[in-house]
């Protein structure tokens, strides 16, 4: 069973309506003692980083992720879910994220090296470029086009975790993964096929995990 983490900043209804269109068994909690139960679990966010963690911090469920992360089971953040995955972020003050990928995350500039002046948040739907990174989360997906919504994004040096990206005036991470830690920048449950077979696939990695304990 596929757990959604609710800390109060999850676009909990669509995600979960998503995994019953897949046929994915799921629970919505915030409570530690029944997340730690799932076989895989999904942190889904919309919002600030610094408030996100916050509660996170309060309520222990960033140590928990930490140590669900650190047991190699898998994890899926979506947009600022991902976000929070990385190391620190730069949202209206530095604030340290749960820190299982490498990385900070920065407001986009607004202006392109032209000195043109482009919309922030990136808002709509934009094409993904593979990288070439190997990752059973992009098993048989196509290069299509997916949903965002953010102002902010992930600037990292460790290219090995860069399963795909966006062009927004810049090379935006979109999707990103790490053996059983795994994020999209991007709304996979509001991405029609191509964000519906990247769930697929993490319910199928999640089955996997369940079978191989």
């Amino acid at each position: 069973m596929i757990g959604i983490v609710d800390y109060g900043m999850g676009n909990l209804h669509s995600v979960s309506k998503a995994l019953e269109r897949l046929g994915f068994e799921y629970k919505i909690s915030s409570d530690i003692y029944v997340l730690v139960e799932m076989d895989g679990l999904i942190l889904p966010g919309v919002g600030a980083f610094p408030d996100a963690m916050e509660i996170l911090q309060e309520t222990g469920l960033a140590a928990f992720l930490q140590d669900w992360a650190y047991a190699k089971r898998p994890l899926l953040g979506i947009c600022l879910g991902m976000q929070l995955l990385f190391k620190e972020s730069e949202e209206y003050q530095l604030t340290e994220g749960i820190g299982l990928l490498p990385g900070r995350v920065e407001r986009f500039k607004g202006v392109n090296a032209q000195g043109e002046v482009y919309k922030v948040p990136h808002m709509g739907w934009n094409k993904l470029s593979f990288s070439g990174n190997d990752h059973p989360l992009l098993k048989e997906v196509e290069e299509g086009h997916v949903y965002f919504v953010h102002s902010y994004a992930v600037k990292t040096e460790d290219s090995s975790i860069l399963l795909a990206t966006a062009d927004y005036h810049e090379e935006v991470p979109a999707v990103v993964g790490r053996g059983n830690i795994m994020g999209t920048q991007f709304h996979p449950e509001k991405s029609s096929t191509v964000g519906m077979n990247i769930l697929k696939n993490f319910g199928k990695i999640v089955e996997e995990a369940k079978e191989n304990e």
